[in-house]
Order: structure tokens, then C-alpha cells, then sequence
């Protein structure tokens, strides 16, 4: 008798740590199906493109004043880039350093129109550009802001995102940055025009662009320019699939003029999704 017993408790023991291994089989492929899936496998088994975007930068990425409507170049390119990956896309609204931030510990898949620079490719992957400019100043309409020259910048108080690479430059030029923290750019050019601040260096296809809608507000463009930019969308170190895919689906929308024709809906006609004439020309100012 005890020894049917002991036996029938080795055949339980058995099955007991039968079963273990195959829970711990199974847990092991599940990991190890999880550690193998890309990042653009990530994103369509989620459903969704999660995007960090400002929501404050005209035409960029900014609310519309009749719909509240989240809209802007950036914007309406990342919805048709969803559309064509089959996800739904979803919008985190931060400031400049909450965007890279954001991007960088894989809470949002991407965010778009980022400078590339040599310090940026370092930690994250860029698509291909999405929008070439060149820097421009927004100054007082009534004294230019005493702006003439790139030389004038120094000792002028610039209004800027504190880690943004206009700021850095206008440091570099020897001004003074007052930092905002995702302002809109009425606020900026209020502060210009009270002379809170002199000027703001930025983008000059977005910052003119701005300046036309808000013409009342006492600001205008410097003829200055400088630093031609290149900007695109950018992504985590984690594996490019993501980025390749945009990548093809960036390719798609130019040759199909949708990105051209976005842009001039955004930008007063302009098209930005190629270099302006004298591009390689302006000069550059080197931030370390």
C-alpha cells in the first residue's frame, strides 16, 4: 500500500513540474516574442501613433481659433502618415523640452519639425526632411529693434524656448535669452512690441508666417537671415523600423505633392519642403 502511494505521489510531482516548465516555456517565448517585436510592430499592434507636438506654434502645430482644432503643417502630415500606417494617431501637447523628452524614454513614437543637428542624431533617429528654412528675427515694426545685422543681436534680450537651438544661437551671438515655456506667438509678440523683450530669432517661414496673422501686434521680419535648417521628424534609438516606414510614406507624399501642397496651405504659399534659392549661401552661426 505504501508503496502505491508513493508512487502515485511521484507521477503528481511530475505532472506538477511538467506543467511548471511549460508556464515557464511559455513565459519565455511570450518575453522573448515581445523582445523580437519592432517598434513599428509596437505601434501597429497598439492601434495608435502617439505624437508629442507643442500645440502653441503657428502653422506648425496650434489650435484653431473657430474649431479648437488641433491643425498646422506638422500636424496635418503626422494625420495622413496614421492614415497610411492603418493606426489611429494620438496627440500629447509639451513644451520644446518636454517633446524630446517624450521621444526619448518611448512615451510618444515621434514628434516632428525638430532641427537636425549633429547633437540630436546622437540620441535619436531623424526622418528625412520635412521642411528646409533658414533663421529669421522678429522685431519691432517702429525701430527694427536696432536689428541691421547678425552682429546687432548681441546685448538685445531674445525671447526663446531655454534648450531650443535658436536660443543657443542668439547665446552664441551674445544675447540675453528670457526663457518662455510653450508661449504662443502672440505672447512673444506682445513682449517685443512693450519691449520686454528685443526680438525673437526662430524659424523664418514659421515666425513670418505668424507675423502676417498677427500683423496688429506692432512686429515685423528683420531682413536678417542666417542658418540654413534642416528639420524632420525624430524617433527613439530603439530600432529604425518606424522611421523606415515613415520614411517610404514621406517619400509617397512628395512625389505625390501632398507635402508641398500641405505646406502651402500652412505657409502663405510657400513651399518649404525644399531649399530656397541662395540656401547654402547664408551665414552660419556656430553654436558649441
Amino acid at each position: 500500500m505504501l508503496k502505491k502511494w508513493t508512487g502515485l505521489f511521484l507521477a503528481m510531482g511530475l505532472l506538477l513540474l511538467s506543467g511548471c516548465e511549460t508556464a515557464k516555456t511559455g513565459s519565455s517565448a511570450d518575453s522573448e516574442k515581445s523582445v523580437e517585436q519592432t517598434k513599428l510592430e509596437k505601434v501597429k499592434e497598439a492601434g495608435v501613433l502617439k505624437v508629442a507636438t507643442s500645440g502653441t506654434l503657428f502653422p506648425s502645430s496650434y489650435h484653431d481659433e473657430k474649431t479648437n482644432e488641433l491643425t498646422g503643417y506638422e500636424t496635418e502630415v503626422l494625420r495622413e502618415i496614421a492614415e497610411r500606417l492603418g493606426v489611429e494617431i494620438e496627440f500629447d501637447e509639451m513644451g520644446f523640452d518636454g517633446i524630446l523628452t517624450a521621444v526619448l524614454n518611448g512615451t510618444a513614437d515621434v514628434a516632428a519639425g525638430i532641427d537636425i543637428t549633429e547633437d540630436r542624431q546622437e540620441k535619436f533617429y531623424f526622418s528625412d526632411p520635412t521642411k528646409y528654412t533658414v533663421g529669421g528675427i522678429v522685431v519691432r515694426e517702429s525701430d527694427d529693434s536696432g536689428i541691421q545685422k547678425l552682429e546687432d543681436v548681441k546685448g538685445k534680450k531674445a525671447g526663446g524656448a531655454a534648450t531650443s537651438i535658436w536660443s543657443d544661437m542668439a547665446t552664441t551671438l551674445g544675447a540675453e535669452v528670457v526663457p518662455y515655456d510653450n508661449a504662443t506667438n502672440d505672447v512673444y509678440f506682445r513682449d517685443i512690441a512693450s519691449g520686454r523683450i528685443d526680438i525673437v530669432m526662430h524659424d523664418y517661414f514659421l515666425s513670418s508666417s505668424a507675423v502676417q496673422k498677427f500683423s496688429e501686434l506692432g512686429v515685423k521680419m528683420s531682413d536678417v537671415q542666417y542658418n540654413p535648417t534642416t528639420s524632420g521628424m525624430i524617433f527613439s534609438k530603439e530600432d529604425t523600423s518606424l522611421r523606415d516606414e515613415i520614411n517610404k510614406i514621406l517619400k509617397e507624399l512628395k512625389e505625390e505633392q501632398i507635402l508641398s501642397d500641405v505646406s502651402k496651405e500652412f505657409y502663405n504659399g510657400q513651399d518649404i519642403t525644399k531649399p530656397v534659392e541662395g540656401f547654402e549661401d547664408l551665414p552660419v552661426i556656430e553654436v558649441e
